[in-house]
């Protein structure tokens, strides 16, 4: 069985056939997915998503690129989104120095305040950072670490950095680019990084696995990223797909 920790089934790009993608998802063996929120729109949909499908939760929190939205009554509404049944973790939430479309101090900000939602609520997180590993660790490190733990999503930067979250209690994320052919340092980090700290994630609709680069990403492409880490380890694939399967339960506390 296999788990998507981070897929955005909300977006746009699958308005013409989610309902028929979706049901393709468990005869296909995905057991799991979780819709990630980006901003207030995307977190209310990811609780619908997760209400019609049985394998589908949600995560509630509001991207880097879209804190510029978000005010007191926002943050309530977060809150409430959080105590749901099928609410499993804060996220996306982060730094994204890329894109830069919020400033710098009002990302660092609402990350700190969703981090403590997070603590508040005893939910894991998920972290987006794009050109900001040094902050985005920085403010993990003394605002977060040591409490509900969670994924480092679409990991990014050096296996040392990923050692250092590992040591406070996170879980990295690979996706896609673990199979592209000029992807040393993901496999780097997924070499270096234990096994039972590692979780599979999408992205989708973003970041296809090869040989599918560059096409609408889904859950259904996934095996292609196991095979991928299995391959690194030195590993049967079935024995991978075990483990990860059980971080991604793990590290979202929930049942088989």
């Amino acid at each position: 069985m296999i788990f998507d920790t981070h897929a955005h089934y909300d977006d746009e790009a699958f308005d013409p056939d989610r309902e028929e993608l979706l049901l393709e998802m468990e005869p296909a063996g995905i057991a799991g997915i979780v819709n990630m929120g980006a901003s207030l729109r995307g977190v209310e949909e990811s609780q619908k998503l997760a209400e019609r499908y049985p394998f589908i939760y949600a995560a509630a929190g509001v991207h880097p690129d879209e804190v510029g939205s978000l005010d007191e009554a926002g943050m309530s509404r977060l809150y409430e989104l959080c105590c749901r049944p099928k609410t499993v973790a804060v996220g996306e939430i982060g730094l994204d120095y890329y894109w830069d479309k919020e400033s710098h101090e009002l990302q660092k900000y609402w990350f700190a305040r969703q981090l403590q939602m997070a603590i508040d609520t005893g939910l894991p997180v998920n972290i987006h950072s794009r050109d900001a590993a040094q902050d985005t660790f920085d403010i993990m490190k003394a605002e977060h670490a040591g409490t509900t733990g969670g994924i480092i999503h679409c990991f990014s930067s050096s296996a040392q950095m990923a050692l250092e979250y590992v040591k406070l209690g996170y879980y990295i994320g690979v996706g896609g680019v673990v199979t592209f052919k000029n992807a040393r340092v993901m496999k780097e980090v997924v070499a270096a990084v234990p096994m039972e700290k590692l979780v599979t994630e999408t992205d989708c609709p973003y970041l296809a696995p090869a040989p599918n680069r560059g096409k609408r990403n889904s859950s259904l492409y996934l095996p292609l990223v196991t095979e991928a880490i299995a391959g690194i380890k030195g590993m049967e694939v079935c024995q991978a797909e075990e483990i990860l399967y059980r971080n991604a339960l793990q590290v979202y506390h929930l049942t088989p």
